[in-house]
């Protein structure tokens, strides 16, 4: 049997059609898209304690709800600022001014282990006034009280930690004590995690 050129032309054209025209090859399980990374919502509350002795005479509770999520990279800080400005006078022939933040900043975030520990970051820093100092100024020569000249600036103490800590769900930590070297007095942190259901 003879084949014409159009058999030949047909018969051709299909041998090169036939890798387009093959049953596509199933996904391999990495070709599969991933899925999202989970997180695990968190409460961490943090409690700065300040004691004169054996007396305590603060207890500073902070509350910061979290997402750790199962990654090795935690996400962004979570942050809370809570404070006030204190003026200080700066000197000068007009009495100038300006304002000192303080109180209270807190950076967090946590992440989450396949252990099921979770692994939290903090940034914390605490500041306060506490009692003044008289601070003299050039006064006029007529005037006879010594203490006409004088005005009171607020001492202003200061506490910062960074922690790096690995928790239980549940767990409560003491993660730092400090002794402030002027006063005294000892400041104390806690912090306890739980998942939030």
């Amino acid at each position: 049997m003879k084949l014409s050129p159009i058999h030949v032309a047909s018969l051709l054209l299909l041998g090169m059609l036939s890798p387009v025209c093959r049953p596509q090859d199933k996904p391999k399980p990495e070709d599969k898209p991933k899925s999202e990374v989970s997180t695990t919502p968190v409460k961490v509350t943090i409690v700065f304690t300040e004691y004169d002795g054996d007396k305590k005479t603060k207890s500073l509770p902070y509350t910061l709800y979290i997402n750790a999520p199962d990654a090795p990279e935690p996400p962004k800080w979570a942050k809370l600022r809570v404070g006030n400005r204190v003026p200080v006078y700066t000197g000068g022939s007009t009495g100038n001014m300006t304002y000192l933040d303080v109180g209270t900043n807190i950076d967090a975030r946590a992440g989450h282990t396949p252990e099921g520990h979770f692994l939290l970051y903090l940034n914390l820093e605490r500041s306060w006034p506490e009692g003044h100092t008289l601070v003299p100024v050039q006064r006029p020569p007529e005037q006879s009280d010594p203490n006409a000249g004088s005005f009171q600036e607020p001492i202003i103490r200061n506490f910062r930690s960074e922690l790096d800590l690995k928790l239980r769900e549940g767990q409560t930590l003491e993660t730092a004590m400090a002794t402030d070297p002027i006063s005294g007095k000892v400041m104390k942190v806690e912090v306890s995690l739980s998942a939030v259901k």
